[in-house]
């Protein structure tokens, strides 16, 4: 649809270091900051728009995905913005001198190559800062629930529902492949569908991957709620550094949603269409339906990432055939009885 038709989207702005915010809406980038620069009374050349939660650049590629209501700094030529990290220099030089070496400590981590550890220091700074981090439930912190259906009361019960559907929607696609499988084989396709949802429901669809109460090697965050990008499927690591924390508050809950648990050997492509072809070409043999299972529902074969570091490009990735098929095991040789003399 073109965006000339589609109704304008809606954003909180800000200019650097202000607290002061105002609405903007528009049907594309340029217009929101045309509009931003207009009310700011800043020049339109150079300027650019970045949204407050990570630093991240607002372009034209993904303006579309981004939530109503999130909220944008405007920078001007350079000016720069790492989300939550200013204004947690800013909160900290406000102290006296000491705390220069903890600035200084936080942005030593920010540039070191161990996401988990940065997180977790930025984590315990930006919990005197963010009151309701810590809060968990419907009681202690209202505003983050607004929208949710009542049924939500705490915080993590609703983020680990928020990944079961995920994961569920991965098992529908899984299911609903079956139509394509041709007839003879259709029937075991569906019992290993079967299976898999058996697996997956006894691991509760995986809700723990968001959940901050799980336990460390179940879930993808700081027991305070930090997430990670783990940047491209054909990288390690995120380069532009992206976090978020969507127990903080109702935005970041929203903007959470945009980030992609990805498939690194893609799910549509190669993953479904491999699993099928092995269980029609199985000619006697057992097809190994566990590594598909891994490689569709569980962190061997899925990253987190920011809509930033989502590329949409043919992965290109293949399925390991060693491990399509359970080993063969081999018959003994019986040994030839001795002749009695």
């Amino acid at each position: 649809m073109l965006a000339v038709f589609r109704k304008p989207k809606t954003f909180k702005l800000r200019a650097l270091h202000s607290q002061e915010k105002f609405g903007v809406a528009g049907r594309s980038c340029q217009e929101v900051l045309q509009k931003g620069c207009l009310h700011l009374q800043l020049p339109v050349a150079g300027s650019r728009l970045c949204l407050y939660e990570d630093g991240t650049e607002l372009t034209g590629d993904y303006f579309w995905s981004v939530p109503d209501n999130s909220e944008l700094v405007v920078l001007t030529s350079g000016q720069t913005w790492q989300g939550y990290v200013s204004d947690l220099s800013r909160f900290l030089s406000a102290f006296h001198k000491p705390h220069a070496g903890l600035i200084q400590a936080a942005r030593q981590l920010l540039s070191d190559e161990q996401a988990p550890l940065r997180q977790k220091l930025l984590a315990d700074l930006l919990h005197t800062v963010s009151e309701n981090i810590a809060a968990e439930t419907r009681d202690e912190d209202p505003p983050w629930f607004e929208g949710l259906e009542s049924r939500f009361q705490s915080k993590s019960g609703y983020l680990r529902y928020s990944c079961e559907s995920r994961i569920r929607s991965y098992l529908r696609e899984v299911h609903s492949y079956a139509s394509v499988v041709g007839v003879e084989a259709r029937g075991e396709y569906s019992r290993v569908a079967d299976l898999m949802c058996h697996k997956l429901r006894a691991a509760g669809y995986n809700g723990s991957y968001f959940d901050r109460g799980a336990k460390a090697g179940g879930r993808l965050c700081t027991p305070e709620g930090w997430f990670c990008c783990q940047g491209p499927f054909d990288v390690d690591t995120c380069a532009s550094k992206h976090s978020i924390n969507p127990y903080g508050n109702r935005e970041s809950r929203v903007l959470f949603s945009t980030w992609n648990l990805d498939h690194i050997i893609e799910k549509k492509r190669t993953v479904v269409p491999a699993l099928a072809e092995a269980i029609t070409e199985r000619d006697g043999r057992e097809v190994a339906w566990e590594y598909f299972y891994g490689l569709l529902f569980t962190l061997e074969n899925l990253k987190l990432v920011h809509i930033a570091c989502h590329k949409k490009t043919t992965h290109r990735l293949g399925c390991d055939p060693r491990r399509i098929y359970q080993p063969q095991t081999k018959p003994k040789r019986r040994r030839p009885a001795r002749k009695r003399r």
